[in-house]
């Protein structure tokens, strides 16, 4: 069996990832949304009246990122931003009736999209990449450990 060479698993992942969210923003712009916008609003969906900073931490991005697309969506009418009961200073964000009308779009291009990523895999495969994936991801969200740290850990040398 010829082995795959470097870094081949990886820019399979990376192509994929750029693939699956071109299509999902080609979805999204026929709703009049911008690519990375429905995770926002995905959000609030599961807990509404976030504020910006709860939702870039959520999301993993930085503040400022948050608070451009935020305001995107506020002149679009998917949000509204009100201020914190306890802390006027603070601003919390709220889906709008639109938004939550929306929301109902945003699922339903996320679901075509997974369909035709998954479309020639059957379930065991998709079940299979699931859990894969799954792995994964929690590998790259741990800290890296350097060689030293490895080799300790092993028990070093042979006594």
């Amino acid at each position: 069996m010829a082995s795959m060479p470097k870094g081949s698993i990886i820019g399979h992942l990376q192509s994929a990832a750029r693939r699956s969210r071109t299509a999902l923003a080609e979805k999204l712009l026929a709703q009049g949304l911008y690519a990375g916008q429905d995770k926002i609003m995905l959000a609030l969906d599961q807990e509404n009246g976030l504020s910006p900073s709860q939702l870039a931490e959520r999301l993993g991005v930085r503040p400022p990122t948050i608070t451009k697309t935020i305001n995107r969506l506020v002149a679009q009418g998917f949000l509204e931003k009100r201020a914190s009961d306890i802390d006027a200073r603070r601003a919390h964000v709220y889906l709008t009736e639109s938004g939550a009308e929306a929301i109902r779009a945003i699922e339903k291009s996320v679901r075509r999209t997974e369909k035709q990523a998954l479309k020639d895999l059957d379930k065991k495969e998709q079940k299979m990449l699931m859990k894969l994936l799954a792995r994964v991801e929690d590998n790259l969200s741990r800290p890296e450990r350097s060689p030293a740290e490895e080799k300790s850990e092993g028990g070093g040398e042979d006594a």
